[in-house]
């Protein structure tokens, strides 16, 4: 069982105001209602205004955060910003939210590992802290997916909304968060979730389209139903914990399909899942941390609560852990 002197301290979250329904979708290409909430589970997502971006969301979320908890940012030494969708490639995201939010002496990075890029972040986060490289650290996961989707593309414009969630993550050495981590990377699949930037150029057996997401969604689907129930089987296996143990489940939000097939691969009961894509839809990175939260503004999750966070998608890369709630 991992060591840990890292304690999650405050949380925060934030969507935008624009809703893009499932109605509305059937505006826009050959779908309904009833196709999309059949096969996802999704009836609406949240979409960001042409001139906001994942900084301005990023900080939104942290505001969020500091307004509920009332909590100082002076000291902050340590930014990480988990998105695939920056506003920049230099520069990052991170360094925005430091200018944005005053902070005057931290590091700054953003972390890219698609949907599995808040359970990532929160990795590196408790490692720094135990280390003793760091004292506190704001973990962002913030997402703007609809600046790179295709609306004419019915495999993935219903799936991805926007939005963004932040923790502070403080050394305790009395009272840690962390239990233990179990992750992995399949990038032989890389092809089956991909989005391009900087060229079109061939990838597995098909040109890359420039600019937007595109998704074998049944080569993901497959990936995942098989991967995720071994890596919680580990997880737990590390941590010496059942699944009795586990308080609250939270996954990514890719999919309710896939996070019924999960559970029933798991024996973690849906009933004590938390998930954020009824209403926001697939917010990749942001989608932990907007579960999270929406399970204890609906007074879910109590402090002392054991949850499980399980992140995969893009890579492909999966990372899940054990925490002990605390606030």
């Amino acid at each position: 069982m991992n060591t840990s002197k890292a304690r999650i301290t405050a949380i925060g979250s934030y969507v935008p105001q624009k809703r893009l329904t499932n109605q509305d979708l059937e505006e826009l290409l050959e779908t309904n209602d009833e196709w999309i909430v059949q096969r996802t589970g999704i009836k609406e997502r949240r979409i960001a205004l042409d001139t906001e971006y994942t900084s301005d969301i990023s900080v939104k979320a942290v505001e969020d955060l500091r307004k509920r908890y009332d909590q100082s940012l002076d000291d902050v030494d340590m930014i990480i910003v988990c998105t695939m969708t920056p506003d920049f490639k230099t520069p990052s995201v991170s360094a925005l939210v430091q200018a944005k939010l005053g902070i005057k002496n931290t590091g700054a990075i953003d972390l890219n590992a698609a949907c599995s890029g808040f359970a990532y972040g929160l990795h590196i986060a408790n490692g720094l802290i135990t280390a003793g490289l760091n004292k506190k650290i704001l973990v962002i996961g913030a997402e703007t997916f609809s600046k790179i989707l295709d609306y004419s593309d019915r495999s993935t414009c219903i799936l991805f909304g926007d939005g963004g969630g932040a923790v502070l993550v403080e050394y305790d050495e009395e009272k840690p968060s962390f239990i233990e981590t179990h992750m992995g990377t399949n990038g032989e699949q890389a092809h089956n979730l991909y989005c391009t930037d900087l060229s079109n150029q061939m990838f597995g057996n098909e040109l890359a389209v420039n600019g937007f997401v595109n998704q074998n969604g049944r080569e993901v689907y497959k990936w995942a139903v098989n991967t995720v129930p071994k890596g919680v089987t580990a997880l737990l296996e590390k941590a010496q914990y059942e699944t009795v143990e586990v308080d609250w489940f939270i996954p990514h939000s890719a999919n309710l399909r896939i996070i019924e097939s999960i559970c029933s691969r798991t024996d973690l009961p849906l009933k004590r899942t938390i998930y954020s894509l009824e209403y926001y839809g697939n917010t990749s990175a942001a989608s932990i941390p907007l579960s999270l939260d929406k399970g204890l503004k609906e007074g879910k999750i109590k402090p002392d609560d054991t949850l499980l966070l399980y992140g995969f998608g893009g890579g492909l890369t999966h990372a899940g852990m054990l925490i002990n709630w605390t606030i």
